[in-house]
């Protein structure tokens, strides 16, 4: 990878010379010798030459003069910092060689010269080689994708740079300026902020670079709760590498000057505890970067990490507010608890890295859940006296998080698993856990038994409307809980109403009832109830049962009376609107009846269920008409059945879609339209025709279904037509089969339709059937199934056709509970 800017300057072959101004109070160290080219980044932007005129005149010759100085300034800074890491490689040679100061820099220029690159870079290679720290790791993974010796060179030199510039800072401020102008600044950034860590859950910036200062004084200081992007870092524990602040919504410092930037927050942290953030601001959005970057950024982290301790210790030192007493103070204080404490300290491995807890301090109210002493546990390792406070219910987790973050945390019922002689045990417990320093304090308080009874009982009056109460009659002290009072409508400071006084408080109408309960419960020393209406001091009427038992004392003597109060207005009217609705729903049930009686009687006026037959000569004619079984399905289902003025025998049934009233009356507007166009003389399917016309345009739009058929006797000959209907079934002999399926739409599905005719020549003996889907329809069965069933029961025909009909009511196997019209026709 490539940089943008030179770190450290151009290299040089010869020696370089000394600046010919005096060095200034501010240049820290002397000069870099002749050989060694120290680092010298870029100015933050480029300086326009000043003109002739403006360079003439006092104010350009100063302008001049200072950019000239602050060069040199700078130069002399770099160099500084370049002496800093020979000096640190050269007394690296002299505990390696076990030779002298002169020796060790006269060896280091010869393996300098021979490496061909200069002292600084080779210096900073010594420095990688004898230390194998977090840098010098970063720095290999670096170099090994860059590929190239420049990037190599200028990686290395400018993050030991970044290093000796921060431990020789002597504030956050300082390690602000040296990890952006060594480090940051050439991977494109522009400013950095450090924040530091409170116990408290803060965040208190200690240091910026490339931020204006009026800026990074408005984000002096985060309190607790506020969502950042470094909080997001610091309770996630992990790097936030955002490629666009515009896209997360969260405040931080600098947004306004770069919303569209990329923005990174790491986490900075040393031995499982996190001091502070490290946080990043890039001015264009932020590409997904190689792990070499991010190992960059952590090490960088890390590095800031030592600094916000150092600075942490001097801030605990000045007795700063909201710094927490050190570990004996808090043993001290843990003593002084009534619940059970752990004063729990980190242990480290030798790497540095938090692995567990060591129990420092047991107080005396401690109680282990297992039954061991307090000297057992006392001085254990956390894992080693717990090994379940890893598993489900996460405490050790939750202490690690506090010591890392130094948000405390609080948990109720929190389950607590323990080992009893290889047995797992769970305890209910109330959790705190808050750092304190250096240290932990671990804190639980295990649910009481009789505690949680007294909860239960309270939510249970608090969700029942209870109030309890208890009257001595000797003393006359009175005792009521809260949810009383809150029932009366009253402050709990106020003062308890005596039972005697009860139909002070109640409805006038409601004072023979409460005085019956009075005398059962003081005179005759009997349980009582009773129901009455409170009328409360702000007006509001509650509808309230109250419950009292005397209290006898040894010889039989009243001394007290307790009960309780509930609040049954919600009951009461429930029970007031369920009797406005039975009322309503038997009204509703009475109205019902009614019409589907008079509904029925109608039905029957015009289609009795019996009827006499129609006498014709050469022709026996039979008809059967069967109800619904229940009087709410009042159906449609009609039939007809006449001698026409010209001596043709009308014969015909259908089935208004529909039940009910308007189901009856427009089966008696069909049926009386048909029986009065049928003496035009027309044929049967022009009589449908009209009667289409009819139910589409005079019966308010109802669909029907019909058969219509004109018998000539003197040619048996029987003409028909169907709208939308099941087509007559012909038995002859020992045979049955349905009449062909002419075309017909049934009634009133649109304005105009065409029914087509059919003629079938009758022979002695032939029957034919005409019916309504009320014979045969099953709900489990296809129509084809139950047709099926029809002829084969129309075959085996008794010998009158009165027997036939009744054969085929009997043995239908119909399961819809609709009505049933069949008319049959025998020629003789």
């Amino acid at each position: 990878m490539s940089t943008t800017e030179e770190p450290h300057g151009p290299r040089e072959a010869g020696p370089r010379p000394e600046p010919s101004a005096p060095a200034l109070p501010a240049a820290r160290g002397a000069s870099a010798p002749p050989d060694l080219p120290g680092p010298a980044p870029a100015p933050p932007g480029p300086v326009a030459p000043a003109s002739p005129a403006s360079s003439a005149s006092p104010v350009g010759r100063l302008a001049a003069t200072v950019e000239r100085l602050r060069r040199e300034v700078r130069s002399a800074q770099a160099e500084a910092e370049g002496r800093a890491l020979v000096e640190m490689a050269k007394g690296i040679l002299v505990e390696r060689l076990g030779c002298g100061p002169a020796q060790a820099a006269r060896q280091l220029a010869e393996l300098t010269a021979q490496a061909g690159t200069t002292t600084l870079e080779f210096a900073v290679e010594v420095i990688n080689q004898a230390a194998r720290d977090r840098l010098a790791e970063v720095t290999d993974a670096f170099l090994a994708a860059a590929g190239g010796a420049v990037e190599r060179d200028t990686a290395a030199v400018r993050l030991r740079a970044a290093e000796s510039g921060a431990l020789a800072a002597d504030d956050t401020q300082a390690v602000a300026d040296s990890l952006l102008e060594h480090a940051l600044r050439p991977l494109g950034a522009v400013a950095v902020a450090v924040w530091a860590a409170g116990a408290d859950g803060s965040l208190t910036l200690v240091g910026s670079a490339g931020f204006p200062p009026a800026e990074a004084t408005r984000w002096r200081y985060v309190p607790p709760e506020v969502a950042t992007v470094a909080r997001r870092a610091l309770t996630e524990r992990a790097g936030q590498w955002l490629s666009s602040l515009s896209g997360t919504g969260l405040p931080t410092v600098g947004r306004h000057a770069h919303p569209d930037g990329g923005r990174v927050a790491v986490p900075a942290g040393t031995g499982g505890r996190i001091h502070g953030v490290l946080e990043i601001a890039w001015p264009e959005p932020l590409e997904p970067q190689p792990p070499q970057i991010v190992r960059q950024v952590d090490a960088l982290a890390e590095l800031c990490a030592h600094t916000l301790e150092t600075y942490t210790l001097h801030r605990d030192a000045g007795h700063e507010a909201g710094i927490l007493p050190p570990t004996a103070e808090l043993m001290d204080l843990a003593d002084g608890l009534h619940d059970p404490a752990l004063v729990l300290v980190p242990h480290v491995d030798g790497s540095g890295q938090l692995v567990d807890f060591r129990i420092q301090h047991v107080n005396g109210r401690f109680l282990d859940p297992a039954g061991r002493p307090r000297a057992v546990v006392n001085g254990a390792l956390l894992l080693e006296a717990y090994p379940m406070a890893a598993g489900r219910s996460e405490l050790f987790q939750r202490v690690e998080r506090v010591w890392a973050t130094g948000e405390p945390f609080r948990a109720r019922r929190m389950q607590l698993m323990s080992l009893v002689d290889q047995v797992p045990l769970s305890t209910v417990a109330d959790i705190s856990i808050s750092r304190h320093g250096s240290s932990v304090l671990l804190l639980w308080r295990i649910e009481d038994e009789t505690a949680r009874l007294a909860s239960l009982l309270q939510h249970a009056q608090r969700l029942g409307r209870i109030g309890g109460f208890e009257e001595n009659l000797l003393t006359g002290e009175i005792t009521w809980n809260d949810q009383l009072f809150h029932l009366y409508g009253r402050e709990p400071v106020g003062s308890p109403v005596p039972l005697e006084e009860l139909p002070q408080h109640a409805h006038s109408d409601d004072a023979v009832p409460l005085g019956r309960f009075l005398r059962t419960v003081l005179h005759q020393r009997r349980p009582a109830s009773a129901a009455f209406r409170l009328q409360r001091p702000d007006g509001v009427t509650r509808h309230i049962r109250v419950v009292a038992e005397p209290v006898l004392d040894t010889d039989g003597r009243l001394f007290a009376v307790r009960g309780a109060y509930q609040d049954i207005s919600a009951q009461h009217w429930t029970e007031v609107a369920l009797a406005a609705t039975r009322d309503q729903l038997a009204h509703t049930e009475q109205q019902a009846t009614e019409r589907n009686r008079l509904t029925l009687q109608l039905q029957h006026a015009i289609m009795p269920p019996t009827q006499a037959p129609l006498q014709v000569s050469g022709l026996e004619i039979a008809v059967r008409y069967r109800p619904a079984e229940t009087e709410h399905l009042v159906g449609g289902d009609w039939y007809d059945t006449v001698v026409l003025p010209s001596g043709l025998v009308l014969l015909c049934v259908g089935d208004v879609a529909g039940h009910g009233i308007e189901a009856a009356t427009s089966m008696v507007v069909l049926r009386n339209a048909l029986r009065g166009l049928a003496v035009t003389g027309a044929g049967p399917g022009q009589l449908l025709s009209w009667l289409n016309i009819v139910a589409h345009h005079l019966t308010g739009a109802v669909t029907a279904t019909a058969v219509c058929a004109l018998y000539d006797q003197d040619r048996r000959v029987l003409r028909w037509a169907r709208a939308g209907h099941l087509p007559p079934v012909l038995v002859r002999g020992p045979e049955a089969a349905p009449l062909p399926l002419i075309k017909g739409l049934l009634l009133g599905a649109v304005p105009d339709a065409v029914y087509e005719e059919a003629e079938l020549e009758l022979a002695s003996g032939d029957t034919v059937l005409m019916y309504t889907d009320g014979l045969i329809e099953r709900r489990d069965r296809s129509v084809e199934e139950s047709l099926a069933h029809l002829l084969a029961t129309a075959r085996t025909a008794p010998r009158t056709l009165d027997q036939q009909l009744d054969r085929l009511l009997t043995y239908s196997k119909s399961d819809t509970d609709d009505d049933t019209c069949v008319v049959g026709t025998r020629v003789v």
